[in-house]
Order: structure tokens, then sequence, then C-alpha cells
């Protein structure tokens, strides 16, 4: 005989009554809501101590990049076995190219033939390729696995860590095959900055550029002020760079974390930067680089408008240029036609229910979503940013 302690089981008594009319219609309902901590670190203890607390007695696989795990990989993992954490290692190539849906496969064939299961973690330990595919990987298993972001990366520290927007890649369009899946935390230890190249430190300023433009003058005017200090990679600097940017971030995504109104400012850049990043083949420009581009093209058509005063316009583009991002096309890495740019925006267009949705700025601070905005509209913006047609 089998006997079992009831305080171990779980009782429900339910009596649900049921309508007279077995026809008739039922209103299904279900809520969430998620929160999660954003930490910043100056030490890397501080930041595996962190992570062992998020990930507590689950199981962990770590899931990073070739060349992200070649640096910092196996440092982290030991640190993590110091505190009783033990993660499998699974790693993808480096690379924007790379966040595809064979790669997603690949971790999906890889945790099957393991011992992970719905209630453990994923640890993305890496940039924004690695989360957005990791959180996205992480979803779809089980119907959902939770993961943790680690980011490497300016862009990740600041951008892409946070949000739960997960995806992976095709040819026609970037993130055209993801969904929202929240993280149970976000990790971001500043050390792991000073092995990136400038170039890298560069890029994901546009992001943090973003964010002051569309929602605070005084995150802008830290920016603009300690520019030389985030270019040496000073650590107050740095710290102080994303801590507020998860602070803004957070705020932002709370108002409309599940993007059903396809109009968060945070888009501001968008539309123009994944197009530009899907003709160039995913690689020779940086997210960063055609997310300045972007808003450079935006804010055109706000001057144009008359929305924004072309000081405020020059002052962004001065700050853009400090840290040497693309406002125009001699800059960019790679040849772009105008043409192809338009003719990939559809995707955006449809993600943004049928329409081109501009983010415009009044000012530092107060923008509007433009709805609508026509071909004949952009095109022009487009050509004063120097692209060919």
């Amino acid at each position: 005989m089998i006997t079992t302690a009831t305080s171990a089981l779980l009782h429900t008594r339910d009596s649900i009554a049921l309508p007279d009319d077995p026809e008739a219609t039922v209103d299904a309902c279900s809520h969430r809501e998620d929160s999660y901590p954003i930490c910043v670190t100056r030490s890397l203890p501080d930041a595996v101590d962190r992570i062992a607390e998020l990930v507590g007695d689950a199981g962990v696989a770590l899931l990073s990049d070739d060349h992200v795990y070649k640096l910092h990989g196996r440092r982290l993992h030991d640190a993590l076995a110091g505190t009783g954490v033990q993660a499998d290692v699974f790693t993808i190539p480096a690379g924007e190219a790379n966040k595809s849906l064979d790669e997603a496969v690949r971790a999906w064939h890889w945790l099957e033939a393991g011992p992970l299961g719905r209630r453990d973690v994923i640890i993305n330990f890496g940039g924004g390729v690695v989360i957005d595919l990791g959180g996205w990987v992480a979803g779809g298993y089980m119907r959902g696995m939770k993961y943790l972001n680690v980011p490497t990366t300016l862009v990740g520290q600041v951008d892409a860590g946070i949000g739960g927007k997960v995806a992976v890649n095709r040819p026609r369009a970037k993130n055209l095959i993801g969904g929202f899946h929240q993280p149970v935390g976000v990790v971001s230890h500043i050390g792991f900055l000073e092995t990136l190249e400038q170039r890298e430190v560069n890029a994901g300023m546009s992001e943090v550029i973003k964010k002051a433009l569309i929602a605070s003058p005084d995150y802008f005017e830290f920016i603009e002020q300690n520019a030389d200090r985030l270019l040496a990679r000073d650590p107050d600097a740095l710290s102080r760079l994303v801590g507020w940017a998860g602070v803004i971030k957070a705020e932002l995504i709370a108002r409309d974390p599940y993007e059903r109104d396809s109009r968060r400012t945070l888009g501001f850049g968008h539309a123009l930067a994944h197009p530009l990043e899907t003709v160039t083949g995913f690689g020779p420009i940086l997210h960063g680089e055609a997310v300045a581009f972007g808003m450079v093209v935006e804010m055109r058509i706000a001057v144009s408008r008359g929305m924004l005063d072309p000081e405020t316009f020059d002052r962004a583009l001065a700050l853009l240029r400090r840290f040497e991002q693309p406002t125009c096309a001699d800059e960019l890495r790679a040849s772009v036609k105008g043409r192809a740019l338009l003719d990939h925006t559809d995707k955006v267009t449809l993600a943004r229910g049928g329409s081109l949705c501009l983010v415009l700025l009044h000012d530092i601070g107060v923008s509007v979503i433009a709805p609508h905005v026509s071909t004949a509209e952009l095109r022009p913006a487009i050509e004063a940013a120097g692209v060919a047609w």
C-alpha cells in the first residue's frame, strides 16, 4: 500500500456554476504581470553573487557565443561553480548573421538531449544576438523556461537585455520570428565592457542617445558633459550610464510591455535601422550604427514639418558624431540604395498595424508618433542623408 502525507498534496475544491444555455458565449480571461531586477555591478564577484541568487537551486545552461565565451566564459563558469551553480555550456558562432532559425533549432536539439526542464534557467551571456536568440529559445522550449540576461556589450546592457523582446532574423527582415518572454533578471557587469572594440562601445552609445532624446533631457546633458569619460570607459561614468538607461527603459516598457499599440517611442530610429541591417546582410553595419542613421532621417522629417528646432537637431547630430556614429550615407560601412531600403520597410509596416509610423521629436524628451508617413515624405529625408536612389 502506498501512503502519502496529506500535507504534501495540493488540494483544490471547486463548484463551478454552469449556464442554462450550453451555447452561451464564454469570456476567457488571462492576466499576467512580470517584474524582475536590473542590476549593475562593478566587480565580477558581485555579478556572480547576483546571478547565483537569481538562479537559486535550478539547473543552469550557459548560452554564449564562441567569441564571448573565449574572453569571459570560463571565468564566469568557474566563478559560478564556486557558488554551487553548475552550468552546462552551449555556444553559437559570433555575429548578427547567426541570430538565425538554424542556430535556435540547434539549441533546442541540445536542450532536448539534456536534463534541463521548464523550471530551470538559461543564462544568456553575450551581446544582443545571444540575448535575443537565447530568450526566444527559452520561450519556445517546453512552452517557456526561465532565462537570465548577463549582457557583455553596451547595447546589451542599456537596451537589448531589458524588455523581453526576443527573436531571430530572416533574410527578409530582422527579428521577423519571435515573441515576448520576460527574463527573471538582468545582471550587467560593466567590467565586461573593457574588452569591447571602441567601435562596439560607440555603437552602443546610439541606443543611449536614443533614450536621452525621447525621454530625458538630464540624461542627454550627462552624456554631453561626460563624453570624454565615457569614451575612456571610466567606471563611474559607465555605471551611471548603464544604470540610468535601465531606469528609463523600465519606465517606458511598463507603459506597454507587449507593444499592443506598436507605438512605443523606444522604436525611434528603428523603422529604417532594421531595413538597413537587412539589406546590407546583417554584418557590415552594427545595430547601433543603423539606429543612429535611422534617427537622423526621422529627425530630418521632424525639422521639415516644423516640429523640431534646427538647433536641437544640430545638437543631436553633434553628440552622435562625438561617438563617431553615422549621420549620413558616406559614413555607413556599406553602400545602400534608397529604393532597396524602402522596399524592406514592408515588414516594419506590417508589424506596426499596416502603416509606417515614425517617432518624431518636438524637443529633447518630447516626441510624438506620426502614423501613415508616406514615401513622398520619407524619400527626401533619406536623400538628404546622402543615400542614392
